[in-house]
């Protein structure tokens, strides 16, 4: 297969800083697409990996999958895209489309398991799959999306992950009017958990561990906002809740907050503590209540997200960055420096 070759920032081994590399990427077949990226954002599952916290990276390793860029060639068969548009990627670039998920259109628990954008294998090039921390990126036209053009393209980029991770389950839990949902923790998947919540029409009440919080939450869209560390506030919302995101990745105590469910209710995590969070019992018991998990979404979810974030115009609060500054970042990132996500100019890899 004919290849050519892409300038990238990745890294040869978990604790070597990222820098520049050059890759390769396959050229069109005819169903792809090929897209100069022009932002990508930065996900806490790109530390994760580059560091090899999930002990499942291959080196080396281009992290990257909230993508966005502009299409330059395109394949003969392809349909939905043209030369000009503006395109995107997310966490997945393929999966096998023949299991009843993918036929479904849960590409995202493709029983086959589907091929992330990233450190997972490659089928046309052999070797490992390389992310958007790079200027260019092939894919199959069904793995990209359509970006809406009033959308402001960097704050876009974190939609592709932030975005549909909190959006799938909101929508799977029919979050909207006449229910009150919480969500936990105001972060990069937090803060989009607010403003979709929101939209959606749904009453939104956050829950978070540091009051110098308290005023962004109501800007992103909180109608109330609890310290979750005050007992007593946690208490008046007991038995209260239809539906909880959870987006906290460190530990936290599980059980205050399936507490204010409703009979019925839903706690979904997205969030990924590194250590099992005990449960009790009774947590769930006595109110049919539900503790799940949800992962980001299917193209078409995807692609119904981005069309409901132009609708809306709801785009991810930013701190743009250059690719030189990445590691600084990463070191700001396991701080919760950032409000509330970083998101690389990729015109800078070009210096």
């Amino acid at each position: 297969m004919e290849t050519f070759s892409a300038k990238a920032y990745g890294t040869q081994a978990a604790t070597v800083p990222l820098a520049a590399l050059n890759i390769q990427r396959r050229t069109v077949t005819p169903h792809d697409v090929e897209i100069e990226i022009l932002y990508c954002g930065v996900c806490h599952s790109d530390l994760h990996t580059v560091r090899n916290e999930w002990h499942n990276t291959v080196y080396p390793v281009v992290p990257g999958h909230e993508i966005v860029g502009k299409i330059v060639a395109v394949g003969d068969h392809v349909k939905k895209f043209k030369v000009g548009d503006l395109a995107a990627i997310g966490c997945m670039v393929d999966s096998c489309r023949e299991c009843a998920h993918c036929q479904e259109g849960l590409e995202q628990y493709c029983e086959n398991g589907n091929t992330l954008t990233y450190n997972d294998p490659d089928k046309f090039l052999g070797g490992q799959t390389y992310g958007g921390y790079s200027e260019r990126i092939v894919a199959d036209e069904h793995f990209v999306l359509r970006v809406p053009e009033n959308l402001e393209l960097a704050a876009t980029a974190p939609l592709l992950c932030a975005g549909i991770t909190t959006w799938s389950p909101l929508r799977h839990w029919q979050a909207g009017p006449g229910k009150k949902v919480g969500i936990v923790g105001i972060g990069g998947l937090g803060h989009m958990g607010i403003k979709l919540a929101k939209a959606l029409g749904a009453e939104v009440v956050v829950f978070t561990t540091s009051e110098s919080k308290f005023e962004d939450a109501r800007r992103l869209g909180a109608d109330e906002v609890v310290l979750s560390k005050d007992p007593e506030q946690m208490k008046a919302y007991n038995g209260s809740l239809h539906f909880i995101l959870d987006c906290v990745s460190a530990a936290h105590d599980i059980n205050a907050y399936l507490a204010l469910l409703r009979i019925d209710g839903t706690l979904a995590l997205v969030g990924a503590p590194e250590n099992p969070l005990p449960v009790q019992a009774f947590s769930l018991i006595p109110g049919r209540k539900s503790f799940s998990g949800s992962t980001i979404g299917g193209i078409a979810e995807t692609q119904e997200m981005l069309d409901f974030c132009g609708e809306h115009n709801i785009v991810a609060d930013i701190e743009r960055i250059n690719i030189q500054q990445i590691n600084e970042a990463y070191e700001r990132l396991l701080k919760g420096d950032v409000k509330y996500r970083f998101v690389i100019d990729m015109a800078s890899l070009k210096k």
